[in-house]
This record gives structure tokens, C-alpha cells and sequence, in this order.
């Protein structure tokens, strides 16, 4: 009998309930425009994040490198470029993204759309990444380093295989950080034609009159914020717990 109620009755019944559910047009409409924007702002997001890194690490290594508390001090570099980060740090990404426009033009042949975005986020995120890199690699214990340097090794080896891979839990946690910091440049992005969440709640939500299309996109960006956050601090913990 049970079975009969799955392959037959029972199935049908399911379908006749389901197609019951009354779902509003305005919902449906909402739930159909979601997919795309968030595609794209995942889009940016991601490739944004993997170019700021490629500027950042390097950078942040030098930083750390040449701080005071470094493994090869240049106090008057350190404090030139230092100043030149926290300079684009404290830049407003809707002014640089304006600035940076003419780059984006050169290099892609638009300044609209996901792709052209890529290039302003990933230069406002490169300064962020940077300072995570060098606080991240000040915090490992000096013991470490002396021990390294105990066995003759050069300072290039004790920043590759010694600094970054204990700083490892660090720089993860530091990565999802960058991701949300993205995430929530690449919604003011979509003021100026960037496209994505950004431009669906402003576009076709704050234009338009629609607070529905607006909400539906701000629970989306709260959780990928709340899904990167959740990854990164399980990442970090199985490093740490690893060691």
C-alpha cells in the first residue's frame, strides 16, 4: 500500500499540492532577476579577488619585509609607500572607479559592464590585501624566524617557507574579508553601470519604486557575505587545527 501511495496516488496528490501554492507574480518576477545579477557580482567578485591578491601579496611582502619589525629594514621606503597604500585605502571606491574608468577603456574597450569593474576592484582591493599580508606575517612568532635563520637560511627562504606558511590561517581569514570588502564594492558599483546585485537594487529597485526587487537583492549580498564569512573561519580553524 505504501508503495502504491509514492508511484501513484500519493505522487499525484504531491503535484496537486505543489501546483496549489500560490507564489505572486511580483515574487516570481523578483526570484527571475535574481540568478543573472548574482552571477555577476559572484563574476566580479572572484576574478577581482584573484588580481587584487596577485597586486597585494607581492606588495605586502615588501612592506612586511621592509618595516621595522622586518627581516630586511628600509624605514624611509617603508614609510613612503606605507603612506602611498593607506592613501588608496581611504580613497572613496566610487571616485576611484570614475578615475579609473579611461584605464578600463584602454585595456577592455568599455567602462561598463562586470568585466570593466573588474579593474577599479581589484586596485581598491590590492592596498587592503597588502596590509592584511603584512600584519599577518608580523604576527608570526620571532622564535620561528630566528631558528630558520639558525639554519642558514636566506631571507627569500624564510619568507616562502617559513613567514607565509605559518601566517597561512591568517592570510585565509584575511582573504574573506577581502571577498566581503568586494562584494559590498562591487553593489556601489552597480550605481555606475557595473551591473550585479548593486545594479538590480538600484536600477530596477530604488528607480523604479520596486522595494521588493531592492530586499531581494540586499538578502542575497547578506548571504554571500554570510557564506564567505562561514567558509573563511572554517578554513582558517582546519589550518590552525592542522598544525
Amino acid at each position: 500500500m505504501p508503495v502504491s501511495l509514492a508511484n501513484g496516488n500519493g505522487g499525484n496528490a504531491a503535484a496537486a499540492f505543489l501546483s496549489s501554492i500560490h507564489i505572486p507574480e511580483n515574487v516570481m518576477e523578483v526570484l527571475s532577476m535574481l540568478p543573472k545579477a548574482t552571477g555577476q557580482t559572484l563574476y566580479m567578485t572572484v576574478v577581482s579577488t584573484f588580481f587584487a591578491c596577485l597586486l597585494g601579496l607581492p606588495l605586502g611582502i615588501w612592506l612586511y619585509n621592509a618595516s621595522p619589525a622586518g627581516l630586511n629594514r628600509r624605514i624611509l621606503s617603508y614609510n613612503a609607500l606605507s603612506r602611498v597604500v593607506n592613501l588608496f585605502r581611504s580613497f572613496p571606491f566610487i571616485i576611484l572607479m570614475i578615475i579609473l574608468m579611461p584605464l578600463s577603456r584602454i585595456l577592455i574597450k568599455t567602462s561598463i559592464g562586470p568585466t570593466a569593474v573588474i579593474i577599479p576592484l581589484s586596485i581598491a582591493a590590492a592596498p587592503f590585501v597588502a596590509r592584511i599580508v603584512e600584519a599577518a606575517l608580523a604576527e608570526v612568532d620571532s622564535g620561528v624566524i630566528l631558528a630558520a635563520r639558525a639554519m642558514g637560511s636566506s631571507n627569500a627562504q624564510i619568507i616562502l617557507r617559513v613567514l607565509l606558511p605559518e601566517a597561512l590561517p591568517a592570510l585565509v581569514a584575511g582573504l574573506a574579508l577581502t571577498m566581503i570588502n568586494l562584494i559590498g564594492y562591487s553593489a556601489m558599483a552597480g550605481a555606475i553601470g557595473g551591473e550585479g546585485l548593486g545594479d538590480l537594487a538600484i536600477r530596477y529597485g530604488y528607480y523604479r519604486f520596486r522595494t521588493d526587487v531592492t530586499i531581494g537583492a540586499v538578502i542575497v549580498i547578506l548571504l554571500l557575505v554570510e557564506l564567505v564569512q562561514a567558509a573563511g573561519n572554517f578554513a582558517s580553524r582546519r589550518l590552525l587545527a592542522g598544525r
